[in-house]
């Protein structure tokens, strides 16, 4: 049997590279898409054929535009024939702490399209491919307590974006759970950019605890470890959870 074939949202750098890494080990033919980060997404490419031998290709595009959504599905199933698993990583966030009625329209637009819009085009055009196969993996992304549907001052629109994907998430995996699709959020804790694409090993070397119960930072490696254990054949009975990736942090929100 050929590979399965994951496509990984956002995936040239951050979290959504250490997935790539780490999906490609597990032997996975790996989709890398970006937006802006054309020579990071070929760099990602050549190590991860070079070292575990999988198809690897490289697609960019803005996720939360349907255009560009449709093009890049187009070509990758030119490429690989399938998509097998779907990681849906990208997500803008503004940084500015705004309250509500400050975002622009535009920020507003960019927050909900990019976060929950985008997981709905990709989804209505790979979940009949996956329906066909009898087999798919979804996983969303979502934040701290997301489920419980928490106030969040001055992150109104992303919170928003990301608790309306919970929702979804859930309504979504009980749609397709009779197709052989199973669909989940991971939530992960608060892990600032140096240590996104890291190891698990490599945070043990720091001193920094981030006053995070177990006593070190987190890395995508935390991350990137659930979402290969939910990806595996044997995870079928796992669908519609909604799972926090924190070292036991209380939220941040």
């Amino acid at each position: 049997m050929s590979n399965r074939v994951a496509l990984v949202t956002g995936s040239a750098t951050g979290l959504g590279k250490r997935m790539i890494i780490d999906l490609a080990k597990e032997g996975y033919d790996v989709i890398v898409n970006y937006r802006q980060s054309k020579e990071k997404a070929l760099s990602l490419k050549r190590e991860v054929e070079e070292t575990y031998h999988v198809k690897a290709t490289c697609l960019q595009g803005d996720i939360s535009k349907f255009e560009d959504v449709e093009r890049i599905v187009n070509e990758a199933l030119q490429i690989h024939g399938k998509i097998d698993i779907l990681v849906n990583n990208a997500g803008p966030f503004v940084f500015d702490y705004k309250d509500l009625v400050d975002y622009s329209l535009e920020e507003w637009d960019s927050m909900l399209n990019g976060n929950m819009s985008s997981v709905f085009y990709l989804v209505k055009l790979l979940v009949p491919l996956m329906r066909e196969n009898k087999w798919g993996r979804i996983i969303n992304f979502g934040f701290s307590d997301a489920d419980s549907a928490p106030a969040w001052v001055h992150r109104s629109a992303y919170a928003a974006s990301k608790v309306g994907l919970v929702s979804l998430t859930k309504t979504l995996s009980l749609e397709e759970a009779k197709h052989g699709i199973t669909v989940n959020m991971v939530c992960p804790g608060d892990i600032v950019h140096p240590w996104k694409e890291a190891t698990i090993e490599q945070t043990t070397q720091t001193n920094d605890a981030d006053d995070t119960p177990i006593g070190r930072v987190g890395s995508g490696e935390d991350i990137s470890r659930v979402v290969r254990f939910l990806c595996d054949e044997k995870s079928d009975f796992i669908t519609g959870a909604v799972i926090p990736v924190t070292g036991g942090k209380k939220s941040f929100v």
